[in-house]
């Protein structure tokens, strides 16, 4: 493939704020695709994934924040990759497909042969080179990740048929009421250029097409005003061309047999950040922290610290730690499963378990932050704001505490607003 001179472009969808009701109150103030993860944001390890593909020709990530929200990230992380970087900002929500057809123009003026579409809420570790050489073989339109999930969870995703020998797509259905498979749509696909083809001919025919399902979740895009029959332009790819196309030897799948989850929370954040720090000790160990406990902290399983961090060697850190830039770490602090972000202090004593904490926010001497890690509970895990200070030996338990609050006595099961 890296001698064929052939291009590939990368299209990463990114929603809006309009979808982040959900990830507050840690989207008030960043972009959810912004938010850091093992130490990086969000959006940023499906674009390091992309910088694997051989002849990767620009990544472009789609959605409809301001412009300004990115400018900064994507004019740094161009830099770093090497690689053309780009923002498009929709006017209106187009539907993952219709957003993609929309942009038709700029994603194919390197005339790629291939273009991977990825949703940045997605956790897994995109066996992005897998994928293409399999979608070589296979010969089709487009090849998706599909994972095997429980019985019991698949009704909250796309459920799919795939023929047990050749792989192909045979039946699509999204989110459906009676059980069809456990194997699921991953929100990862690589496509030829023909994808714009089965869109266009999509919204040819939108006029005389019926369209009684439910919109999904991936692409509602929080948009109440697009009902039963959506305007011409707005495509959904998983109703409207994965499962029309099932079973007419043009989609086949790639099954992952590694971790995927999908980022709708700021639990499963929590849970996603420990997945993407134990993916690092295998893929680039160098970005975690090590220690011996006597000149520096003692480490304990995987632990990120920004090197900006100041973290006092009496400190015991871990597993499952990410440490953000600006945070001071007292003596004898203990931190296990969390997410601590910029700009945090963290004063002697202090204790941090299954939680986030928010930037600049602050907790007292012998204070406690934790929750019970359980990551699909709305109070599962404890989340602070921005800027709330925690005062001295007051715990916090399973509870999410809004921005610029302080609190002087302790509370449990509790959303402080």
């Amino acid at each position: 493939m890296e001698s064929s001179g052939e291009k590939v472009t990368a299209v990463i969808m990114v929603g809006g704020p309009t979808k982040g009701t959900r990830f507050r109150p840690l989207s008030f103030n960043t972009p959810k695709p912004l938010f850091p993860l093992a130490g990086q944001p969000m959006v940023q390890h499906p674009i390091f994934a992309c910088r694997r593909i051989p002849n990767l020709a620009q990544v472009f990530l789609i959605g409809f924040y301001d412009e300004r929200e990115f400018a900064l990230y994507v004019s740094s992380i161009s830099n770093e990759l090497k690689v053309p970087v780009r923002y498009l900002k929709e006017d209106k929500p187009y539907g993952s497909a219709g957003g993609l057809y929309y942009f038709r123009d700029l994603i194919m003026e390197d005339n790629p042969t291939d273009i991977f579409l990825l949703n940045c809420d997605v956790c897994c570790n995109f066996p992005l080179l897998e994928m293409l050489e399999a979608h070589k073989r296979y010969g089709g339109m487009g090849t998706m990740l599909v994972v095997k999930v429980s019985a019991e969870s698949a009704n909250e995703f796309g459920e799919l048929v795939a023929d047990p020998v050749t792989n192909e797509l045979l039946h699509y259905t999204e989110k459906p009421e009676t059980f069809v498979s456990d194997l699921i749509n991953c929100g990862v696909y690589v496509f030829t250029p023909e994808i714009f083809t089965a869109i266009h001919e999509v919204m040819i025919h939108r006029e005389d097409r019926a369209n009684p399902h439910r919109l999904p979740s991936i692409d509602a895009l929080g948009h109440l005003t697009i009902r039963a029959n959506p305007p011409r332009d707005f495509v959904r790819l998983d109703q409207d061309i994965l499962s029309p196309l099932a079973g007419k030897k043009q989609l086949y799948t790639y099954e992952t047999m590694d971790f995927w989850e999908q980022i709708k929370t700021p639990g499963m954040s929590l849970k996603c950040s420990a997945l993407y720090l134990a993916q690092f000790r295998h893929t680039s160990p160098y970005v975690l922290a090590c220690g011996d406990g006597a000149k520096s902290a003692k480490i304990v399983g995987d632990v990120y610290i920004h090197p900006s961090a100041k973290v006092h060697p009496t400190a015991k850190i871990g597993p499952n730690v990410s440490v953000s830039a600006n945070v001071r770490v007292g003596a004898g602090v203990r931190l296990i499963s969390c997410i601590i972000l910029d700009g945090v202090e963290l004063q002697e004593n202090a204790v941090v378990m299954d939680s986030i904490i928010g930037w600049k926010s602050s907790l007292g001497k012998w204070a406690r932050v934790q929750g019970d890690g359980d990551y699909n509970s709305k109070l599962g895990i404890t989340i602070l704001g921005e800027a709330v200070t925690v005062e001295d030996e007051v715990v916090v338990v399973n509870s999410i505490v809004l921005p610029n609050k302080t609190l002087n006595v302790s509370v449990q099961d509790e959303i402080i607003l």
